[in-house]
């Protein structure tokens, strides 16, 4: 990669730009933004809330079994 000289790279983003247009290269950026920012809040909310999450999956858990429905599977012939 070192290898390439920054005209190379100038090409390389005037292709992309071309074929992708800016709209979606800047909805794909605001994306990503968006993901990378959910991805921090959740990491920070798992510092945090540790000790309270087991006592909450296991409430889940038991709402959850009050609730299921039995269905037997059948494959068509």
């Amino acid at each position: 990669m070192g290898s390439f000289s920054i005209w190379h790279w100038l090409i390389v983003l005037l292709i992309v730009v071309m074929v992708f247009g800016t709209k979606k290269l800047k909805n794909i950026g605001s994306d990503l933004g968006g993901a990378v920012k959910g991805f921090k809040d959740g990491m920070k909310e798992g510092e945090q809330g540790g000790a309270e999450q087991p006592a909450k999956v296991t409430q889940d858990a038991a709402r959850s079994t009050k609730e299921t429905i039995d269905v037997e599977a059948r494959q068509k012939s």
